[in-house]
């Protein structure tokens, strides 16, 4: 019993001591260095309450600015000036819904317009450029970001990477000049991240030679399509491809999903066109500037020609043909095509990221509060609390900066190349970095409100504002949760020596278009 109880005073003394030598540690980060002993009390740190600039530190800031930006910064200069000047093209702080969607919509059509900003053409000879400008407008407004997004890497995207030469002879200035809006209607009501799940028919009728896009039933209405409430007059429509007596035993064959041109508003007078039903979405948790709408065929009939055909085709006579050899194979070749809108995602919530740390940190550096009795306070940057908080942040900006830099590159160098080992690594860095920097992001806002105390809270601040709208960037153009899946299967295959296109698995897409 004795010997116990030693044993246990021993080795309580052990932890005793082991725990004093940490707050001693510890408390050298509160002390003065230049303190003699610990009976002064808490002191400020040597660079504590002190503002030091170094030599030349205006034009280093200068330099790394300009540097940040990029070879694109006179295009991303040209944006903001351009809105600048334009109080009239400004957000307010409140706005209705209705009141959002209009001026968002003058606001794309004044950069298109009246800036001469080319943004398809753009996509087409510099991708890098074409996200330049869509930060850029992200910056002026998120709804106008998105907006842009989804008529250019959505529906103008879906033109020229799933189409042929007909359908960019016949569409390619339109969309780029803004004369024709559009959607990009693949998720369903049902059905987001399961693309091959979609229910959505387009059978081909070889009499007329025409194609009759269908709704089969409610889970089958596209849903979240943005530009579809007010503006859009045409959509992408994502659809079974039905081909009457092709199956066994003379049955319908289904060739899987592919993509169709399909008009839905008259071009002259905005009405909607028959057959066509159209619901608003309403007002949504942010993102208002964007028209989200619901679209239901009953048995619309568009011509063989608004098939987009890249990989694969039918004919007068109703035969298929394709170069790819297997479903899975036309489908993963079909999505992959439009990574660039997963890209986009993932550049786009950096210059977020930004702008939430840029405003935190800029107030941390000029409230102060606190300090050594009868001296001026201190500024908030100096607490190491409040270091803790916003200096991850900062860096982790400038690693994602650089990281999805890199991913623009090989997203460019798969357009000029077609590489599919190039391919294969922009589908896996896109699902991860889209996953991680969105969900970083999302925390990092609320942090950033929180480092600004009550005067974050106040809507002229943007916090509400960029948290709201960014909130979905977690769930659009693929969700976090399947992306992040996404990448250890592509990371095996590839060290398998597998083609991810034979794989049969789902290639996670869009929940909210």
């Amino acid at each position: 019993m004795a010997a116990r109880a030693t044993t246990y005073r021993s080795g309580h003394e052990d932890e005793h001591t082991a725990a004093m030598r940490r707050l001693q540690v510890l408390s050298l980060h509160l002390l003065d260095p230049s303190s003699s002993s610990c009976s002064e009390g808490l002191a400020l740190a040597a660079c504590a309450g002190k503002r030091r600039h170094a030599s030349g530190g205006a034009d280093a800031a200068a330099a790394l600015a300009a540097f940040l930006r990029g070879r694109h910064r006179d295009t991303q200069a040209r944006v903001f000036e351009f809105f600048r000047a334009r109080p009239d093209l400004q957000t307010p702080v409140e706005l209705s819904t209705a009141a959002h969607r209009e001026l968002c919509f003058r606001q794309l059509c004044a950069l298109v317009r009246e800036a001469g900003v080319r943004p398809l053409s753009l996509m087409a000879s510099d991708p890098a450029e074409y996200f330049a400008v869509m930060e850029a407008a992200g910056g002026v407004d998120i709804s106008l970001g998105v907006k842009l997004g989804v008529q250019y890497s959505l529906w103008g995207g879906s033109v020229i990477n799933l189409g042929t030469k007909k359908h960019r002879d016949k569409f390619f200035d339109g969309i780029d000049k803004l004369d024709y809006p559009g959607c990009f209607a693949m998720t369903e009501l049902h059905h987001g991240s399961n693309v091959q799940a979609l229910q959505t028919t387009a059978t081909f009728d070889p009499v007329t030679d025409e194609f009759i896009i269908n709704t089969p039933n409610d889970g089958a209405i596209k849903w979240w399509i943005g530009n579809a409430a007010l503006h859009g007059k045409f959509a992408t429509v994502f659809a079974r491809l039905i081909l009457p007596l092709q199956g066994k035993g003379g049955d319908p064959a289904d060739m899987g999903i592919h993509a169709f041109i399909v008009p839905i508003r008259d071009l002259e007078t905005n009405a909607v066109l028959p057959g066509i039903e159209i619901n608003d979405c309403g007002h949504k948790i942010g993102l208002n500037g964007v028209d989200n709408g619901a679209l239901r065929f009953h048995s619309v009939r568009i011509p063989r020609d608004n098939l987009l055909n890249r990989f694969g085709d039918v004919s007068r006579d109703g035969k298929y043909t394709s170069s790819l050899p297997t479903i899975n194979k036309r489908f993963a070749a079909t999505l992959g095509e439009l990574v660039g809108g997963r890209v986009g995602i993932a550049y786009s919530s950096v210059g977020i990221l930004k702008v939430s740390v840029t405003i935190a940190v800029r107030y941390a550096l000029l409230r102060q509060q606190f300090g050594p009795p009868k001296q001026p306070e201190i500024s908030v940057l100096d607490y190491q609390s409040h270091q803790h908080k916003l200096m991850p942040m900062l860096a982790s900006s400038y690693a994602f900066h650089f990281a999805t830099l890199s991913l623009v590159d090989k997203y460019s160098e798969m357009k000029k190349t077609n590489d599919e080992d190039v391919i294969a690594d922009v589908h896996v860095l896109s699902s991860g970095l889209k996953a991680y920097i969105t969900s970083y992001t999302a925390k990092s806002i609320s942090v950033c409100r929180e480092s600004c105390g009550g005067h974050g809270y106040a809507a002229v601040n943007r916090f509400g504002a960029l948290r709201n709208d960014h909130d979905i960037f977690q769930t659009f153009e693929g969700d976090n949760t399947v992306l992040l899946q996404q990448v250890p299967i592509s990371i095996l295959c590839k060290a398998n020596g597998n083609d991810l296109n034979t794989q049969p698995v789902s290639l996670t897409y869009v929940i909210f278009d």
